[in-house]
């Protein structure tokens, strides 16, 4: 696994072995994003050069962790995109994007207009927003795992499962949840960085309520 600024999208390819179809579609979502940077801060300034390892690829390595049986996907403050846009494009059936901020929902659905990708956009809150039974939640970089639990709890049912990407702080995060929260938790190391991993959730169970 390459990890240099180099990394582009034949090297997603290789480690995805996602169709040819698929990657002209993420190329063009590739497109169409470092456009509209240009005037709205959807990914950091400095990642733009490692788009496909920092943001494509690190969304991509969720999807070999849906079930089989994974039709509904809740991603939760999507921002650009990631990951529910990605896996929308990778195949994920029916995705619904959450991301109150207008401009960044806007940029949503020009994503998934120019790539032909049926989602379904949300431009609210996330609290706002009324519960529907989904398979899997998703977010990246957007609070900590218990505000994330708080607010998919409502999504949840006895079989879905939580997918959150997580940085260096994922320890004193677990410790947090499990004062709050019964679950079943898997870690998978990241396949973008070393000091992130992927902390996959299922049968969540509040044991206490929320401090806030």
């Amino acid at each position: 696994m390459k990890h240099t600024i180099s990394y582009g999208p034949e090297d997603f390819l290789r480690d995805t072995a996602v169709s040819r179809e698929t990657l002209e579609r993420l190329k063009i979502y590739a497109e169409t994003l470092i456009s509209w940077n240009k005037r709205l801060n959807l990914v950091g300034r400095s990642t733009v050069d490692d788009l496909w390892r920092r943001h494509f690829l690190d969304s991509a390595q969720l999807y070999p962790l849906f079930s089989p049986n994974s039709k509904t996907l809740l991603d939760l403050g999507s921002g650009a995109g990631f990951p529910g846009l990605v896996l929308a494009i990778m195949g994920c059936p029916q995705v619904y994007l959450v991301e109150s901020d207008r401009k960044k929902a806007a940029f949503l659905r020009e994503a998934a207009r120019v790539t032909g990708t049926q989602v379904q956009i949300h431009s609210v809150r996330i609290e706002a927003l009324d519960p529907f039974p989904v398979d899997v939640v998703t977010a990246r970089a957007l609070a900590p795992l218990t505000d994330l639990l708080v607010w998919a709890e409502p999504f949840l049912g006895p079989r879905s499962t939580c997918l959150f990407l997580k940085g260096r702080n994922v320890e004193d995060e677990l410790t947090d949840l499990r004062e709050m929260w019964e679950t079943e938790i898997i870690r998978e190391p990241s396949l973008t960085d070393s000091e992130s991993t992927v902390v996959c959730i299922r049968g969540v169970r509040r044991v206490r309520s929320s401090k806030t």
